[in-house]
C-alpha cells in the first residue's frame, strides 16, 4: 500500500470532503482538501500530489475543466473524477482528459472508493464504463 501517498480531495460539498478525508486518513494517506477547481489548481501548483479525487459538478471551474488545465501542466498525477450526475458525455470527457477512474456518488461502498484509489496509485487502469 502507498501509505505515504498525498491525496487532494476536490469537492464543493464540505461534508463529502470530510468523509473522504476521514476515510483516506484512516488508511494512512496524507489528505488535503480544496472546495473549488481554482483552489485545487492553486494547491497543485504549490505542492505535488500523487492522486486527486475531484468532483465534476462544482460552481466556477468544474472538475472536467480543472482536469483539462491540470493535464496541460502535469500529465503524471492520477486523477479520479466523482459525480452525482453521471452521463455518457461526462464519462467520455473524463476519459479524454485522462482520468484514471470515474466514480458515481453517493458511494454505496466506501471500499470501492479505496479500491479505486489503490488502483490509481498502483498504475492500474479502471475497468471501462462501456
Amino acid at each position: 500500500m502507498s501509505a505515504k501517498a498525498r491525496i487532494l480531495v476536490v469537492d464543493d460539498e464540505r461534508g463529502m470532503c470530510e468523509f473522504l478525508r476521514f476515510l483516506l486518513q484512516e488508511e494512512g494517506y496524507a489528505v488535503d482538501v480544496a472546495h473549488s477547481g481554482d483552489q485545487a489548481l492553486a494547491k497543485v501548483h504549490e505542492s505535488k500530489f500523487h492522486l486527486i479525487l475531484a468532483d465534476i459538478k462544482m460552481p466556477g471551474l468544474d472538475g472536467l475543466e480543472m482536469l483539462r488545465q491540470l493535464r496541460e501542466a502535469d500529465e503524471d498525477t492520477v486523477v479520479i473524477v466523482m459525480t452525482g450526475y453521471s452521463s455518457l458525455d461526462t464519462a467520455i470527457k473524463a476519459i479524454k482528459y485522462d482520468a484514471s477512474d470515474y466514480l458515481t456518488k453517493p458511494f454505496d461502498d466506501p471500499d470501492a472508493v479505496l479500491a479505486a484509489v489503490e488502483r490509481g496509485l498502483s498504475g492500474q487502469s479502471a475497468p471501462s464504463p462501456f
